[in-house]
């Protein structure tokens, strides 16, 4: 299984016209399919007077759930070039909207699925995309002597530290990916010469980035603020 995919983190906007047709993708991230079902209520309430408001959606870590529709356009010329979309692009616990007010031209089968397809690669483009990766959170217990290399080591492997606590030894909480924690928990102990103490904790989803913040634990997922 894979230690790592994308979801779509911050939903967007965007707008393409083909042929005076305007299409207008709206993207947001879902974790249920009652998320999603509210999403597209919200849009085809938003685009009332529109000419379609078709959508596609994708979530789980493995696409477990995936639903697309055409909305009254012809078959397979909306929905599912835009759940492909989704699909080709990896990402995950995403559902987008492309609302259409028609502009007089008929566009034609394949025009309809570049078109659909087009107005969900801009509208992702207008959305933050983030990787989320499995990892443990790792305490590790040292001495003040230890400390020092402690946070070297830290710092080169690109390691987030969580939380430090200071009493008559130091205690520091890391995220370690899972993908890397060999090689971190021999650099720790060797570097320390085997004083350090490591205690790996339950695995956790995470991503990183600017701006994210703390959420959910365990295998739900967990989004934690660091390098990007």
């Amino acid at each position: 299984m894979a230690d790592r995919y994308k979801i779509l983190y911050q939903g967007g906007e965007s707008e393409i016209v083909v042929k005076k047709s305007r299409f207008i993708a709206t993207t947001k991230p879902v974790g249920s399919e009652e998320e999603a079902a509210a999403f597209v209520a919200e849009m085809r309430k938003k685009y009332w007077d529109a000419s379609h408001n078709c959508l596609a959606y994708t979530i789980g870590r493995n696409h477990e759930l995936t639903r697309s529709s055409d909305d009254g356009e012809p078959a397979q010329t909306a929905g599912r070039p835009m759940l492909n979309v989704l699909l080709g692009e990896e990402i995950h616990d995403a559902c987008v909207v492309v609302t259409r007010y028609f502009g007089g031209t008929l566009l034609g089968t394949g025009g309809l699925v570049r078109a659909y397809s087009d107005a969900v690669k801009e509208g992702l483009l207008n959305s933050v995309v983030v990787e989320k990766k499995s990892g443990f959170e790792v305490r590790v217990r040292t001495d003040y002597t230890g400390l020092g290399k402690i946070q070297y080591i830290v710092r080169q492997q690109g390691i987030t530290t969580l939380d430090t606590v200071y009493t008559e030894n130091v205690e520091l909480k890391l995220l370690v990916p899972a993908a890397e924690y060999g090689e971190v928990e021999k650099k720790l102990i060797e570097g320390t010469n085997g004083t350090a103490v490591l205690e790996k904790g339950e695995e956790v989803w995470f991503a990183e980035g600017p701006g994210l913040c703390c959420a959910a634990s365990g295998v739900l997922g967990k989004f934690l603020a660091g390098k990007f």
